[in-house]
């Protein structure tokens, strides 16, 4: 009995798994990077170089003593930050020595001229003597030409130095060669002033100038070193300041520091002085700036991070990945300036790909493939911005 109860329990089971069914194969949905893509566009484009630099006077000048003597004047204005016109009087140095000297020079000039006239009359007379003591030309000693000629340089030389005089004393009074701003003093009152003693310093805010490192081979984008625009940017208190400056020149050598060639930029009343200014561009401060280059036709630009090793991903037609390299003419912080290589109307990935072959299929993002089932997996790659 036990043995028959076995073999119907093996029966039973053989039974049962004979009419388990086998289980649906289902097909598994091929899985895709999805990117982002960009068509390209060929334009002309004008080439920005950027630099930056900072803002200086085109002209300072360092007040210096030409005389000695005591300070005994100061103007008011004659203290760092305040504005001062051409010819503006900023200190006197004590004049009354000097005075002295030209009065004396004026006395020894008119004594000069008092003994020319008077060699001159003698001159004459000794000319009238001679005539008919003897015949033919009376040398010219006789007719006293040398102390003629002695006392006109004597005349001369008091001339000179009445001159003289005359500038020092003018040169007790310190003034503005030209309008700036005071930016040191470094005298007081009741000083004593040696020769060439620095007084202070003066800053012309008629013209400031920026001196802009660009490497040496972008200077082939520029057309010209003369007449260039450039954009002068500044960000305070979250505001972005601009101001419109000239390029004028290049300094014309690789810099030993940094190999970076140096380009002056100019801009005409910096302070607003003269013409109505916003803001102010004071002296010292730093500044952005992108100097306008040359136009060049037929460039693709295209943001910097969908260049990689100076290769781009084409995603062709068959939404299947190339990877071409191109020509880079120009990049700079933001994009990337391609000539040749590449054709109106074919797509640039913007997505990373690092992982991707060549020859590989791909879905664009926002593009419906046929066949997509719903719920199929996908796996979407990620821009790099």
């Amino acid at each position: 009995m036990p043995l028959w109860i076995l073999l119907l329990f093996v029966g039973a089971a053989v039974g049962l798994a004979s009419l388990k069914q086998p289980p649906e194969k289902k097909e598994q949905a091929e899985v895709l990077p999805i990117v982002e893509v960009v068509e390209v566009a060929k334009s002309a484009h004008r080439v920005h170089l950027r630099s930056y630099g900072v803002v200086q006077a085109k002209r300072r000048t360092q007040l210096v003593a030409e005389i000695s003597g005591r300070l005994v004047e100061l103007s008011p204005k004659f203290v760092r930050g305040e504005w001062v016109r051409q010819g503006e009087l900023l200190a006197r140095i004590e004049p009354a020595d000097y005075q002295a000297d030209l009065m004396q020079a004026q006395a020894n000039l008119a004594q000069a001229e008092a003994q020319l006239q008077e060699e001159v009359a003698r001159g004459k007379v000794a000319e009238r003597e001679w005539q008919g003591v003897i015949e033919g030309i009376p040398p010219e000693l006789g007719l006293r030409k040398p102390q003629l000629a002695k006392e006109q340089a004597n005349v001369r030389s008091a001339q000179a130095a009445l001159a003289r005089a005359q500038r020092n004393l003018e040169r007790t009074e310190i003034r503005a060669p030209f309008d700036g701003l005071i930016v040191a003093r470094d005298v007081d009152l009741g000083q004593y002033i040696n020769v060439s003693l620095k007084l202070g310093e003066v800053q012309g805010t008629e013209v400031a100038e920026i001196r802009l490192p660009v490497p040496p081979e972008d200077m082939e984008f520029l057309a010209s070193l003369d007449g260039a625009e450039v954009m002068l940017t500044q960000t305070l208190a979250e505001r972005e300041l601009s101001w419109q400056a000239t390029l004028v020149r290049s300094e014309g050598v690789v810099n030993d520091d940094n190999r970076m060639v140096y380009l002056v930029a100019e801009i005409a009343d910096p302070y607003g002085l003269e013409q109505d200014r916003p803001h102010p561009l004071k002296f010292g401060s730093f500044v952005n700036a992108r100097i306008a280059g040359r136009q060049i036709d037929g460039l693709v630009n295209l943001p910097r991070h969908a260049v990689r090793n100076q290769r781009v991903t084409v995603i062709k037609a068959d939404n299947t990945v190339e990877l071409r390299p191109v020509n880079v003419v120009r990049a700079d912080l933001e994009s990337v300036y391609i000539q040749g290589g590449l054709e109106d109307g074919e797509r640039i990935s913007l997505s990373a790909m690092d992982s991707v072959d060549s020859g590989r299929k791909v879905k664009v993002l926002g593009e419906e493939v046929p066949g997509d089932a719903p719920g199929a997996a996908q796996l979407a790659v990620s821009g790099a911005n």
